[in-house]
């Protein structure tokens, strides 16, 4: 017989804006997705060959979904799930390309110069997904953050 314990304890402001953030970058993920697969379906691209990758994007946001609900409950395990697989590689996947678009020579006014508004749209959208993760990431070791898990 397994016995759970329920918390009764209300998650503490910094928890529950972590997860808030976990949420929105989520939101944001989607939407820039749409906006990805609608550009390459317009390109021409297949349908079919578009299932793989948005099946995967699906599983990441489901997944971030359940892991932010969880760690707003109070599960320290969703915590450093989250930190380790969105916070650390979630977090590379959105600036590998951008860091080697720089290194290869690219430059930023040229790229704001030529840009239309569906890439200004995409950009703002990338800005505000990597800050919700940051955020999140650092609100959910704060020192009532940590006192919350602990109190488990």
């Amino acid at each position: 017989m397994s016995t759970s314990v329920m918390r009764t304890e209300t998650a503490p402001p910094v928890v529950h804006t972590a997860a808030m953030l976990w949420l929105s970058a989520v939101a944001f993920g989607a939407f820039e997705a749409v906006l990805m697969i609608g550009s390459l379906l317009y390109e021409g691209t297949p349908v079919l060959g578009l299932l793989p990758q948005a099946g995967f994007r699906l599983a990441v946001f489901a997944g971030a979904v359940f892991l932010a609900l969880k760690l707003r409950g109070g599960a320290d395990w969703a915590r450093w799930a989250l930190a380790g697989t969105l916070g650390v590689f979630g977090t590379l996947s959105l600036v590998k390309e951008p860091i080697e678009w720089l290194v290869a020579g690219g430059s930023i006014t040229e790229a704001m110069a030529g840009a239309d508004a569906m890439a200004w749209v995409f950009a703002a959208s990338r800005v505000l997904h990597v800050l919700a993760v940051l955020g999140a990431v650092t609100l959910m070791f704060q020192p009532r953050a940590n006192a919350y898990f602990r109190s488990a």
